[in-house]
């Protein structure tokens, strides 16, 4: 899967000379928390809900909402945006965005067409590719085990359930406890949970959770 499959467009700009008032405004109304920030069709920045916020008087301050109205009036987005931009393409791989972004802590990038922004993939798009991965708006038996980290394994456990007439709704490897094990987690129907569960056992180090689930 491809950032350009499941970024959100056409994306929601601002201008740099836009007051810091009326980003929120409409980020409010577009419930976004982020935005590019766009000068004669070319990105030179980026901003947040967050900075936005940040550029707000604190709570605690003495001058009156009349001053403080005024002030906001002054400032733009362009003296609180993010200048360095961190961007990914409409053909970089979904989890090469999504380590971008865990790594930096940053919660969407603007994707880039040649000079131009085309898209914004962002946190909450990961989360729904995750809900799809694990089949969370799906009713089956979900079962997650322990089994050895070595060639064929896999194998054995999906040619098993398949033949006894399971059907894969969702299928994940993730770390073990240590490198000679991994931790699996599926979803199945077709059969029941008392059927899912011997199947599975003879084939994995322990079953760590199994349950009906979900939606």
């Amino acid at each position: 899967m491809l950032v350009g499959e499941r970024m959100s467009h056409p994306v929601i700009t601002v201008s740099p000379d836009v007051p810091v008032v009326d980003a929120l405004n409409l980020m409010k109304r577009e419930k976004i928390r982020r935005t590019p920030v766009i000068k004669d069709g070319k990105m030179i920045g980026i901003v947040s809900n967050e900075d936005l916020l940040n550029a707000s008087p604190s709570p605690a301050t003495s001058l009156s909402v009349w001053e403080m109205n005024y002030l906001l009036s002054k400032i733009t987005v362009r003296e609180v945006m993010t200048r360095k931009v961190m961007t990914v393409t409409e053909n970089t791989p979904i989890e090469e965005a999504a380590r971008v972004m865990v790594d930096n802590k940053i919660g969407g990038l603007p994707v880039m067409r040649n000079d131009r922004v085309v898209g914004i993939i962002t946190e909450t798009d990961l989360f729904k590719i995750f809900l799809e991965l694990m089949g969370a708006r799906e009713i089956g038996i979900r079962v997650t085990a322990l089994i050895p980290n070595r060639p064929g394994e896999l194998a054995k456990l999906t040619q098993a359930i398949s033949s006894a007439g399971g059907n894969f709704i969702a299928f994940g490897t993730f770390a073990g406890v240590d490198p000679s094990n991994a931790t699996v987690t599926f979803k199945v129907t077709g059969l029941n949970e008392q059927q899912t569960k011997e199947i599975t056992e003879p084939l994995v180090i322990k079953i760590v959770d199994i349950r009906v689930c979900c939606k």
